[in-house]
This record gives structure tokens, C-alpha cells and sequence, in this order.
């Protein structure tokens, strides 16, 4: 896989990738390379191993990475899915606070891989980003759920007249405004807000957008909401507020990580809706469930 992978990033140009999913029995692990540092975790499940024979496996586990990646240890991050006893050994994978910059099409990301367990650029995304920038030219970009910005910052080098990035953490917020600033892409048709964006769509539209990308989480706690945001419960309600801030003619990409994720098409307010997630998913995906994806007109 590693060679395959390799070889058709280089051609690519793709220097973030997965290069392995899961695709051995018995080793359910993902395998991200980002540029010189590996991002490893382990697909949650009930291995039936005790502690220690689980911290021995993944040890050897990612030796083999090392060996066959040919990458130091020091530049290995394991993740965690569970805190599980015995594997205090793996403290110095943690290394909080690292930071590097990466490249995806000619942009610059900050990637943090042991702060969180996502490392702030995900990678089944590489694709709709490109789509994004390649129809932004002139538009007025709405991002929701906006997490660290990447769609955002795509959307600002395809030539967005104008970009308002949406999330609720501040600590997002702020590494999207460094991503934006890596790209040089720091002036004040780029805002940024601090909301709660389910809260925020309830509101009375002030301004419409020409593309909105809204990608939101699987289930959510909201103190506006008197539920949990359930994306398969309340996805009809999520589009077609999102929609009213669409300008007519308007673009939403809307995606969803829920793999048994049913669109009810037939209670969106919209005027065409294409499913897209064939052309989003990356190859170096081999789950093609990764995402769903759909291209949503007003």
C-alpha cells in the first residue's frame, strides 16, 4: 500500500495522504502521512486483550510503521480512541503543543497531531476543498462548523469577494485565522465569529451567500437546542435554515462522517440536489463510506 500510495501521491503532487486504512485483518489502524510525520490511530473496537498485551501489539505495530515508512519514531503520533490503562508508555507520543506546516495544493496548513485527536486538516476532504475554490471567484462564502478554516482559506485563494467563518471554539477560530495568515489571507473581507451556529441560523438572514459549506458534526450538545443536534434527526431542519442564508441561485456543499446517513431529499427547500460523495472521496480513501457529500442548489 505504502508504494502504491506513494507513487500516485508523487504524481499528484500530494505530499498529505493516507497510506493505510485498515486494510489488513486484524490491524485496524489508519495511517496518515503528513509530509515528514505519521498520524496513527486505532479504529475503536472490542480487542479483547488485556493492557499490557495491547500496549506489546501496538508497540510492534508501529515499529512496523517506522521500518516500512522509514520514519523516526519521534515524528510517530498515536492516538487514542479510549483512555485505557496500561499504556502509559505512549506519553511521549503525546508531545502536546507540536506544530508543523503542511501543503495541500499549493496552500499552507498548521497541523497540531498530538493536542487533539483530529490533527486540524482532514484529509477525506482534500477533494470538495478543491471544488470549493475552483467555483469561489467572486462569491460570498458562508463556512459553518467551520472547525480550523481549511475550506475557508480554499475559498479565498479561488477569489471569494468575501468569507465569514462560523464556530463555536475560539481555539478553532484562532488556528483558522492562522491559517488564513500562513496564505496571506489576513484582510477584513475574512471574518471570523464566535458562535454557536445552530443558534446563529435561527436568526432573521442579515446577509446572503452565494456557496455555504456546512459540515456539520454527527451529534452535537447545543444550549439553544432542547435535544442533541442528531444529523440524521435533524438534518431537514439544519439545510433548510442554512438555505435561507443562500442567496437565489446559491451553492451549499453539505457533508455528514454518519455512515448509515439517509438525505430525505423530498423536505429540502432547494432546487436541486446532487449527491457528489463518488467525487469527493479521495482514492487514498479505500472506505468510500468515509463521507457523504452533496451539492445542494437554492
Amino acid at each position: 500500500m505504502h508504494k502504491h500510495f506513494g507513487k500516485w501521491a508523487r504524481r499528484q503532487g500530494i505530499t498529505c495522504y493516507r497510506v493505510y486504512d485498515n486494510d489488513i485483518p486484524g490491524t485496524p489502524l489508519a495511517v496518515d502521512i503528513y509530509e515528514n510525520i505519521v498520524h496513527v490511530a486505532e479504529y475503536a473496537r472490542d480487542h479483547g486483550m488485556e493492557p499490557a498485551d495491547h500496549a506489546a501489539w501496538l508497540d510492534g505495530c508501529l515499529k512496523v510503521v517506522s521500518e516500512v515508512l522509514g520514519v523516526s519514531s519521534e515524528l510517530i503520533y498515536l492516538k487514542f480512541r479510549q483512555r485505557q490503562k496500561g499504556l502509559r508508555q505512549y506519553e511521549r507520543f503525546s508531545r502536546v503543543g507540536s506544530e508543523y506546516i503542511v501543503r495541500e495544493n499549493g496552500l499552507r496548513f498548521l497541523i497540531k497531531p498530538a493536542d487533539y485527536l483530529d490533527v486540524g486538516l482532514f484529509l477525506d476532504h482534500r477533494n470538495t476543498r478543491l471544488m470549493v475554490q475552483q467555483e469561489a471567484a467572486g462569491k460570498r462564502v458562508l463556512n459553518l462548523f467551520a472547525y480550523t478554516g481549511s475550506f475557508t482559506v480554499y475559498a479565498a485563494a479561488g477569489g471569494a469577494s468575501e468569507t465569514l467563518t462560523i464556530d463555536m471554539s475560539n481555539t478553532y477560530l484562532e488556528w483558522a485565522d492562522r491559517n488564513l495568515s500562513l496564505n496571506n489571507f489576513s484582510d477584513k473581507k475574512h471574518r471570523l465569529l464566535q458562535a454557536d451556529a445552530l443558534a446563529w441560523l435561527e436568526q432573521p438572514p442579515g446577509e446572503l451567500f452565494d456557496l455555504i459549506i456546512l459540515d456539520p458534526p454527527t451529534f452535537s450538545n447545543s444550549k439553544r437546542m432542547d435535544d442533541t443536534l442528531d444529523i440524521q434527526r435533524d438534518h431537514v431542519m439544519l439545510l433548510n435554515r442554512t438555505l435561507r442564508f443562500c442567496a437565489p441561485g446559491g451553492t451549499v456543499y453539505f457533508s455528514t462522517n454518519y455512515r448509515r446517513f439517509k438525505l430525505w431529499e423530498e423536505e429540502i427547500r432547494a432546487s436541486a440536489i446532487k449527491d457528489i460523495s463518488k467525487q469527493t472521496v479521495p482514492e487514498d480513501f479505500r472506505n468510500k463510506k468515509i463521507h457523504q457529500s452533496f451539492k445542494i442548489l437554492k
